[in-house]
């Protein structure tokens, strides 16, 4: 199973791809799609082209994304959103399943706690998946994205095939 992780950004937004093998996470691909452009319907064009690259270089299986927050700034917070409906189409439109985590969920399933530092979430990304070379920040959180989806598949599967075989 190959999980396409992505963190939502209208200036950077980062993806990452693992291979998944029972328990075992293989790193794939990382990296940050850049927007480019001097107004939002170009940059949004501009993100969803390079993600759109992406999926088509890869040919994940299935996607999660980063649920957005809301914060004091409301214009950031719609642009945000834009950016997120375009991390969210760009796999939709390829078939696949999307997936949404909030950030807490994920720095659980990563880390082991809901409110981990920035550095203690790269640290277990690093040790999760040997080797990886990071291609910055929002690279490091889509691909911790990536490892909770994988980790809430493996739980949900195994639920039903418990749920399977006692006949329920």
């Amino acid at each position: 199973m190959r999980v396409l992780g992505i963190d939502p950004g209208l200036r950077n937004m980062g993806w990452g791809i693992i291979d998944v093998d029972g328990p075992r996470l293989a790193h794939v691909a990382n990296g940050v799609c850049k927007s480019s452009g001097e107004d939002l319907a170009r940059r949004l064009m501009s993100l969803f082209d390079q993600l759109t690259d992406v999926v088509q270089s890869h040919t994940p299986n299935v996607a999660a994304v980063e649920q957005t927050f809301v914060n004091k700034d409301g214009a950031g917070t719609l642009k945000l959103g834009q950016a997120r409906g375009i991390a969210m189409l760009v796999p939709a439109l390829a078939g696949l399943p999307v997936g949404e985590h909030a950030p807490n969920a994920v720095k659980k399933a990563v880390v082991g706690v809901g409110h981990a530092e920035k550095h203690q979430v790269e640290h277990m990304v690093k040790l999760q998946l040997p080797g990886v070379r990071l291609a910055g920040a929002d690279a490091t959180d889509a691909l911790a994205i990536a490892i909770c989806h994988a980790h809430h598949m493996q739980s949900g599967n195994t639920l039903q095939k418990a749920l399977a075989r006692v006949g329920a």
